[in-house]
Order: structure tokens, then C-alpha cells, then sequence
């Protein structure tokens, strides 16, 4: 039992990987500096945060930004089970204006409402996929 619970990741190491997810999910949703940032609810200029992050540093411990993380990642899933077949467009979907949201693209959405933006988001993806 002991060698087993030695080969459990910790909760930092958890908190690593999904840094390191929502950083590659970033790439391919192709999003600048900025709407990463707003994404996940630190100011714009903190470069330092992303680039740790990317490097695998753990996520911040504020329960707002590990649900920030889970509801990005859960706005992923839905677009990969949405769009099964055109992996481009549910990479290109963050950043298309939709009449959903007036017009506005999603990242727009986030950026505008913060956490209640994402919230949104991920509700209508939620009710796209018929959940």
C-alpha cells in the first residue's frame, strides 16, 4: 500500500498538470496574452503568471481560479464533443462572434462579465450538447 500512495500525485502536481493544460488549451484557441490573463482572472500584465504556468508551475490555490481552470477545460470538452469531426472550428469557437452573446465572441463574454462571462459560456455549451 505505501509504494502505491509514493506514486500518487500531490495536490501541487495536480494543480501543475492542469496548468500546463489550460496553457496548450490557450495555444490552440490561439489567445493573446491578454484575453489568457482574463480567462483566468489575473490582470492583463501579469506575463510572469502565464509563463510559470506554462512551465508547469501549480495553478493558484484561489477557488476562483481552479474553477476558472475546471470550467475552461469543461468548455473544451464540450466543443470537442459538439464538433467531432472539425477539431479547427472548436479551436476557432472561443474567438467567433456569436448571436448568442450579441454578437460578441465568447473570450469577449469572459472579458466583459469575468467569472459570470464563463459561467455563461460554458451554461450555453451546456445546453448546446443537451445536458
Amino acid at each position: 500500500m505505501q509504494a502505491l500512495a509514493e506514486h500518487e500525485p500531490t495536490p501541487t502536481q495536480d494543480r501543475g498538470a492542469l496548468a500546463r493544460m489550460v496553457m496548450r488549451l490557450f495555444d490552440h484557441w490561439q489567445l493573446s496574452t491578454e484575453d489568457q490573463a482574463a480567462l483566468l482572472g489575473i490582470a492583463a500584465g501579469n506575463r510572469a503568471a502565464l509563463s510559470n504556468y506554462r512551465s508547469g508551475k501549480p495553478i493558484g490555490t484561489s477557488r476562483d481560479q481552479y474553477e476558472r481552470v475546471g470550467h475552461l477545460l469543461g468548455i473544451h470538452k464540450n466543443l470537442r464533443l459538439l464538433f467531432p469531426h472539425n477539431r479547427e472550428l472548436a479551436y476557432r469557437w472561443m474567438s467567433t462572434p456569436n448571436k448568442a452573446f450579441g454578437n460578441l465572441t465568447p473570450v469577449q463574454v469572459v472579458r466583459q462579465w469575468g467569472f459570470t462571462g464563463l459561467l455563461m459560456v460554458r451554461s450555453y455549451l451546456d445546453r448546446a450538447r443537451g445536458r
